[in-house]
């Protein structure tokens, strides 16, 4: 089970909001990653990840640091949605960098799965004992999300506790995934919304400024 927060701002304030946190000296920082993650569906409606009766995701991700990548098959469902506070089902299996493409092929040629959409995204990382704390760069907006480390506290209480730390207001918080905000901006300011979120294509953007120093 996955307990998390999160909240989106302008790119134009990535800066600030990495200066921020790095103020934190709870918070370790482990560095920066490129990741590209695929999502794919299920061709069969009565199995459709997207329908609201699953509402999952069923994603393959690669990352790529500074000293080491990694691979990575993950499935998450979200519960209780409609709260600020995100409580998801999670299964991951980690694979060899290597065999990525060899996964895809099994993926859509053996299985039958669908490449449904594609984003990519810079992820920096700040880490304790009690939290996590990611700060996103898509090519639409900048989110900071922060999830419980704790396996002896109650996951509620510990995003609380940093959130009060950081002085971050649960209101103010996105209730979905990064998919519903970038489509909510493509109607917003009349995008086409592109099943491959990509730095080098045109893309909306998020305007709300960080509110710290």
């Amino acid at each position: 089970m996955e307990t998390e927060v999160r909240f989106y701002y302008s790119l134009e304030e990535k800066e600030k909001v990495l200066n921020y946190f790095q103020k934190f000296k709870e918070l370790k920082y482990l560095g920066k990653f490129y990741e590209c993650t695929d999502q794919y569906n299920h061709p069969m409606k009565d199995y459709d990840f997207y329908s609201d009766e699953i509402d999952g995701r069923f994603r393959v991700r690669k990352s790529i640091g500074e000293d080491s990548s990694k691979c990575m098959i993950s499935w998450k469902r979200r519960l209780h949605v409609g709260e600020t506070i995100h409580r998801e089902e999670e299964m991951e299996v980690s694979i060899s960098p290597e065999d990525y493409e060899n996964l895809c092929f099994l993926l859509v040629n053996v299985l039958h799965l669908y490449l449904l959409e594609s984003y990519e995204r810079y992820r920096h990382i700040f880490q304790n004992k009690e939290v996590e704390v990611v700060v996103d760069e898509y090519p639409f907006g900048l989110c900071v999300e922060i999830e419980n480390k704790s396996d002896s506290e109650d996951p509620n209480k510990i995003l609380q506790k940093w959130m009060k730390k950081f002085h971050f207001n649960e209101k103010f918080a996105y209730p979905l995934s990064w998919d519903d905000k970038y489509e909510e901006l493509c109607r917003e300011q009349n995008k086409r919304i592109e099943y491959l979120v990509r730095f080098d294509k045109e893309m909306p953007f998020e305007h709300t400024p960080f509110p710290f120093k």
